[in-house]
This record gives C-alpha cells, structure tokens and sequence, in this order.
C-alpha cells in the first residue's frame, strides 16, 4: 500500500492561497520531484479544475513556457489524476478519475491500488482526508511571507491534535523551508 503524502505551499501566518508562494527554479524542482515519486496524484474539484484550465495548454505547447514547465506539464499530463467531487462526474484530462461517492473507501482504494504513493494537492480536501486518519505524510513549503489573508491551512479544525514526527527539513537559497513529517505512531 502506497503513503497519502499531503503536500502543500503556506506561508508564516498559514495562509495556503497558491498566488502567495514564491515560484522559482528550486520549488518548482522540489514538488517536480515530489510528482515524479507519486504515483498518482489527488485533488479536490477546485484544485483540479484550476490546474486543468492551464497545464494541458502548456503540455501541448499553446502556452509559452520556460523548459522545465513544460517538462512540468507533460510529466503531468501523464501521471493519473484522481479526483474527489460531489458536483462534477466527468473528468476530461488525461488520465483524470473520480475517486467515487465514499471519500473513505474511495482513498483506501487509491492508496492499495498506488504502490508508489499519492500526493495530495487540495486543502480542504486534505482536512477532510484528516478528519479521516488517511493521510500519512506532509510535505509543507513554508514561505517567508505574512499573507494577512486567507485560506487557512486547516480553517474548520481537526477532531484533534495530528502528532508528527520531522522525517527531514530543507531551507532553500530563497528562504522558504520544506519540512517532511510522518504520523507519529
């Protein structure tokens, strides 16, 4: 069974808006990376949605891009989607799935079914996973800004504390630090 890795951008003040991280050759490198180890990825209809209205335009090459996003793209374009949503039901990029009604079992599907791991793109999605107990690792990006703004990782709260336990961290020549952590037993 592969590990639901929960990776995400935040900035000190936990604010998760994807326009408020700093997208360089060394982020953009490590979660390249993070992808080209998963063997799958997870996202909530939002998520998805907003990587399906650019990505694929990149991948075909209708998008100007610099090498690496559009080596970003086609590895992605690639790699199977799942998708979790209660709205919508078809899923025309390539290789997107829906996970199904039944988030939990849905998951547990995914995760038996994916030896090589999942990585979880969505926050809300991710709390609700947490709500769970599936996810088993986080990949946390913390950006040396002060957002003053959401959303907040995490903004509904959790049944309870997650103990975890620091696997490695990561400062980057740009300030951001990346931390690994694991579900403490």
């Amino acid at each position: 069974m592969g590990l639901l890795t929960f990776a995400i951008n935040v900035t000190l003040d936990g604010c998760v808006d994807h326009t408020e991280g700093i997208v360089d050759d060394e982020t953009h490198a490590f979660f390249t990376r993070l992808m080209d180890e998963a063997g799958a990825m997870l996202w909530g209809r939002v998520t998805y949605e907003m990587m399906e209205s650019h990505w694929p335009a990149v991948a075909r090459g209708e998008v100007d891009a610099v090498p690496a996003m559009r080596d970003w793209a086609v590895k992605l374009e690639a790699k199977p989607k799942y998708v979790v949503s209660r709205t919508r039901t078809a899923f025309p990029w390539t290789n997107s799935h829906a996970v199904g009604a039944d988030l939990q079992s849905g998951v547990q599907r995914l995760k038996h079914a994916t030896p090589a791991g999942v990585l979880l793109g969505s926050g809300q999605l991710a709390a609700a996973l947490d709500r769970l107990d599936l996810i088993d690792a986080y990949q946390v990006l913390v950006h040396p800004r002060i957002a003053g703004h959401g959303p907040r990782l995490y903004e509904r709260g959790l049944p309870g504390t997650r103990r975890l336990e620091l696997i490695a961290s990561r400062p980057f020549r740009n300030g951001v630090v990346a931390m690994h952590y694991r579900r403490a037993g």
